[in-house]
C-alpha cells in the first residue's frame, strides 16, 4: 500500500512501484475495453490464419493472471484447471475450453482478487522474492522479485492485447 501524507513525499521506491502499478492497471483496462467490444464470434476466430484464437488468448491471459496469485504469495489459484488447457497445451489441443462468458467472468474475478491483494501490499513487499525463486537464487539475483513479476505480466498482456486487436 502506497500512502502519502500532506507533509511527506513518496520515496523513489514508491514512485517506481506506482509507475509499475499504473502500467499494470492500464493493460488490464485496455483488455477490459477490448473484451467488451468483441463479440463471441470474433473471439472464436483466429487472430491471423493458423494462429491462436481469441478464446484461447483470453483463457491464456486468465490462466497466467490466476497463476500470479500463488506466485506472489496471495493464496491459491481460483481456476487451476485452466493451466492444462491454456498454458501447458496449444490452442488446437483436444481439451474442451470453457464458455466465453465463463472466461470473461474468470478474467474479472481473477483480476479483482489480484487487485485486492495488490492494494494492501506494503512497498517493501514488492522487492521480496516471488514464490518460484529460492532464497539462494534470490540472494544472487534480487531483481527476481514480486514487482518484476508485475512488470513482466503487464508486458505479456500488452503483447496479447496487440494480437487480440486483429479481431
Amino acid at each position: 500500500m502506497i500512502t502519502q501524507t500532506q507533509n511527506s513525499t513518496p520515496s523513489q521506491k514508491e514512485i517506481f512501484i506506482k509507475m509499475v502499478l499504473s502500467a499494470w492497471e492500464t493493460q488490464n483496462s485496455r483488455l477490459d475495453k477490448l473484451l467488451s467490444k468483441l463479440s463471441d464470434e470474433q473471439l472464436v476466430a483466429e487472430v491471423t490464419p493458423g494462429r491462436n484464437s481469441g478464446v484461447y488468448l483470453l483463457g491464456h491471459l486468465v490462466a497466467i493472471n490466476d497463476a500470479m496469485i500463488p506466485l506472489l504469495g496471495f493464496g491459491d489459484r481460483l481456476y487451476p484447471q485452466l493451466e492444462n488447457i491454456f498454458i501447458s497445451n496449444p490452442d488446437k489441443s483436444v481439451f474442451e475450453k470453457p464458455a466465453i462468458a465463463d472466461l470473461k467472468k474468470y478474467w474479472v474475478e481473477v483480476n479483482a482478487e489480484l487487485s485486492r491483494h495488490i492494494s494492501i501490499m506494503h512497498p517493501d513487499e514488492w522487492f521480496t522474492r516471488h514464490n518460484s525463486v529460492s532464497d539462494e537464487d534470490f540472494a544472487k539475483e534480487p531483481h527476481r522479485n514480486k514487482l518484476n513479476i508485475l512488470i513482466n505480466r503487464a508486458n505479456h498482456q500488452s503483447y496479447h492485447l496487440g494480437q487480440l486487436a486483429f479481431l
